[in-house]
C-alpha cells in the first residue's frame, strides 16, 4: 500500500559510488548498481536518513513522496539473505585459466557484510599489481579471495572504515596485501595497518611489494 512518507532520494549526478551509504544503512536498503548508489526497494527504507551522514558528495536527501510502507519483516529477510551473499557478490567463476576463486571486486563496491570473508585467505591488491606482475596468479593470488583498489583514486578514509569493519566482524584465516613499489601504494599499507589496529584484530598482514618492472621484491 502506497502512503505519503519520508524516504531517501539519491542524486546520481552527485554520487561517486563510494559505498559509504551502504555502510551507514542498517536496513541494507541501498546497493551500488553500475557505479551508483541505488535504493533497491522502498519498503526497506525507514526514512530516518542515517545513510546521509557520511556521504562525501551530499548526494542523499530525505524527501516526502508516495511509497510503500516501511516493512521491518522485509528488512529482516533482506538482511538474512544479504548475509549469505553480500550486496555485491565476490562470485565464483570458471577457474580453468585462473587461480583466484572470485571475480576481482573493487574495494569500494564489495559489501563488508558478505560471509565470503569468513575463514578466508584474503588478498587485497593494488590495481596495478596484476597488470605488471606476470606471475601474479601463481606467486601471489593462489586461491585467495581477491579485492582490488587504489588509494590514490578512492577515499583512503572509506577504505579504512571498510577494512576495519571486515577485520572486526569476520574471522579471516590470513591477510595479504600486494602493492607496487610506488609512493601512492604506501598509503594502502598504512590503511591496512591502521584498520587492523583500530579493529582490535590480532591478524598480521603479509605485505608483498612488486617493483615497477614486475618483480616480487
Amino acid at each position: 500500500m502506497l502512503v505519503k512518507r519520508k524516504i531517501i532520494k539519491i542524486d546520481e549526478d552527485l554520487c561517486n559510488g563510494c559505498g559509504q551509504c551502504i555502510l551507514d544503512c542498517a536496513e541494507g536498503a541501498i546497493q551500488i548498481v553500475n557505479g551508483k548508489a541505488k535504493l533497491i526497494s522502498d519498503n526497506l527504507c525507514d526514512g530516518l536518513g542515517e545513510c546521509m551522514n557520511g556521504c562525501p558528495q551530499d548526494a542523499l536527501e530525505i524527501i516526502e513522496r508516495n511509497a510503500d510502507e516501511f516493512d521491518e519483516k522485509a528488512v529482516e529477510n533482506h538482511l538474512q539473505e544479504n548475509k549469505k551473499c553480500g550486496s555485491l557478490k565476490m562470485s565464483p567463476f570458471d577457474q580453468s585459466d585462473s587461480t583466484v576463486s572470485n571475480w576481482p571486486i573493487q574495494i569500494s563496491l564489495i559489501s563488508p557484510d558478505s560471509d565470503i570473508f569468513e575463514n578466508s585467505d584474503l588478498l587485497i591488491a593494488a590495481d596495478c599489481v596484476s597488470g605488471v606482475c606476470r606471475t601474479f596468479h601463481d606467486d601471489i593470488a593462489g586461491n585467495k579471495k581477491l579485492m582490488i583498489g587504489c588509494p590514490k583514486l578512492d577515499s583512503q578514509d572509506e577504505y579504512k572504515k571498510k577494512f576495519e569493519y571486515i577485520f572486526k566482524t569476520h574471522n579471516l584465516k590470513s591477510l595479504t596485501l600486494a602493492k607496487m613499489e610506488v609512493p601512492c601504494c604506501s598509503g594502502m599499507e598504512n590503511i591496512i595497518k591502521d584498520a587492523l589496529k583500530s579493529s582490535g584484530s590480532s591478524l598480521k598482514a603479509n605485505i608483498i611489494t612488486v617493483s615497477r618492472s614486475g618483480k616480487i621484491l
